[in-house]
């Protein structure tokens, strides 16, 4: 009786090694949402030379800097410390109030890499040799970069998004509105050393536009996607309209909004996105609402994978708590 009560327990343990080694295989460990542990928003991500730079708002309502996150395998991620921009840094005689927000940064075709942050309400650009910095402004007189736009049309100078196309001109969309309501979105080219515009901005506004444009392209196709709805609640999600150019005119997707609070509501309010594509697949990165209950707006990061049909659609996005599986399992 001994020998098989023994034999048994050795079974269960050959299981339960075999279960565990099963779940450890190259490509079954999961990037758990949210993938960062605390509460930040607007996310903008780079990839250089085997390491992703994350750049976030810090919550509630932004702090007198950002928030930069590093990390080999996406999974473990180590904070890292900004000497620009800050407030103090980021100050002009018609800016407001509102600290620093909603980062965008990429690798220009200077190979250099190039920050577009909101600060008071008005929009700076700095420029680094590396992604972590050192940083400065482009403009050597600490001078904004977009002044504030009319609060009386309704135009919120905030969430400027580089995108650089196929031919080397880079672009640089921003723009929202004021009351949760009738957001604007601009666009300008700019030279290639992204510190100037070369085009007058013009106003292109997408339909069901308020905030957080991103721009990106998929079989000659723009894709200029967006947030609709309120940050603060299970409003606000992501949409996305179409263009042969990168000015528009826009015609809505059909399958928009593609990013929305799901249906059981654990998973509210996602949006304000950016894109990852790593190893021919296509990676979005969102903030949500935290449900834990606080009289401040707390938000989280969290990643999905967004695919594209036969006809070049966007397929709905259903946010998940388990993320995605990671794609750097096994990478030696």
């Amino acid at each position: 009786m001994r020998m098989k009560q023994f034999l048994l327990f050795v079974m269960l343990v050959t299981m339960s090694l075999g279960s565990l080694s099963q779940k450890n295989q190259p490509g079954t460990a999961f990037i758990a949402n949210p993938i960062i542990p605390g509460y930040f928003a607007d996310p903008s991500i780079i990839e250089h030379n085997g390491t992703f730079y994350i750049y976030a708002t810090i919550d509630p309502w932004g702090g007198d800097s950002l928030a930069l996150f590093t990390s080999a395998d996406f999974k473990n991620w180590e904070r890292k410390p900004l000497n620009w921009p800050t407030k103090a840094q980021c100050t002009s005689p018609t800016s407001n109030d509102s600290r620093v927000w909603a980062p965008s940064v990429v690798k220009g075709k200077d190979n250099k890499f190039h920050m577009f942050v909101s600060v008071g309400s008005e929009v700076y650009a700095g420029v680094a040799d590396h992604p972590q910095g050192p940083w400065k402004n482009v403009h050597a007189d600490g001078s904004v970069f977009i002044s504030s736009q009319k609060k009386s049309i309704n135009v919120h100078t905030i969430d400027a998004e580089a995108f650089l196309d196929d031919d080397g001109k880079a672009y640089l969309y921003w723009g929202s509105g004021w009351d949760w309501k009738d957001g604007h979105c601009f666009v300008a080219q700019m030279n290639e050393a992204m510190d100037a515009f070369v085009t007058t901005p013009k106003d292109i506004t997408p339909p069901h536009y308020f905030e957080a444009p991103y721009m990106i392209k998929q079989k000659g196709l723009y894709y200029l996607m967006y947030s609709h709805g309120k940050c603060t609640d299970s409003t606000y999600n992501v949409r996305y309209s179409t263009a042969g150019n990168p000015i528009g005119p826009w015609t809505e997707g059909k399958n928009s909004p593609v990013l929305s609070t799901n249906a059981s509501g654990t998973v509210v309010g996602p949006g304000h996105h950016t894109m990852l594509r790593f190893k021919g697949r296509d990676y979005i990165i969102y903030h949500r609402i935290s449900d834990k209950p606080s009289k401040d707006l707390l938000r989280e990061l969290c990643i999905d994978e967004m695919r594209f049909d036969k006809d070049g659609n966007i397929i709905v996005v259903q946010p998940t708590q388990t993320g995605v599986k990671s794609f750097l399992a096994g990478k030696k």
